[in-house]
């Protein structure tokens, strides 16, 4: 519980490495999701490349921390992988949440940037980065050491619990 509570969204990151076995372990994270029939239609685009994180608000409007990323993960859906038709996104939505969750976990920062559904940044983000067209680029999780503090949050709304049915 205390990874959930302190998972926050960081966007402001400071320029200390992140080595890449640590990313590859956030990866791991995101492939042990749960996943409608097993199918895990998930890809993973680990980047690193300066020139290409500070190239991703070009064609990405909400992500302007990238510039201070060390690392972004780009979580894709392979349409030819999907056996189970619709559910790829609730598989790639929880592959990233295990991803906040892990990078939380250690201490780093992320934040979920969705690419998904958004036509325009669908197309920006293949673009920039070369992704044939049975990929779906789903959502970027850009990574690094905070350079913000955040306190944990813990919500919870009584009032949103109904019991059994609707009106309970």
């Amino acid at each position: 519980m205390e990874t959930i509570f302190k998972r926050r969204s960081i966007r402001k990151f400071k320029d200390v490495h992140v080595p890449k076995e640590m990313v590859l372990n956030f990866i791991k994270a995101g492939m042990n999701a749960p996943s409608a029939m097993d199918q895990q239609p998930w890809h993973f685009i680990l980047i690193d490349d300066r020139k290409v994180l500070d190239n991703i608000p070009n064609v990405h409007p909400s992500s302007k921390m990238c510039r201070t990323a060390q690392a972004a993960i780009l979580v894709c859906a392979d349409m030819d992988l999907v056996k189970s038709q619709g559910y790829w996104i609730q598989d790639c939505a929880a592959a990233t949440q295990n991803i906040l969750l892990s990078i939380a976990d250690k201490g780093l920062g992320g934040v979920w940037l969705g690419v998904y559904p958004r036509p325009d940044r669908v197309a920006g983000i293949r673009g920039l980065l070369d992704i044939p067209e049975n990929i779906i680029p789903f959502s970027m999780i850009p990574i690094g050491y905070p350079d913000e503090d955040k306190l944990p949050k813990n919500i919870f709304k009584l009032d949103r619990v109904r019991y059994n049915n609707w009106n309970k």
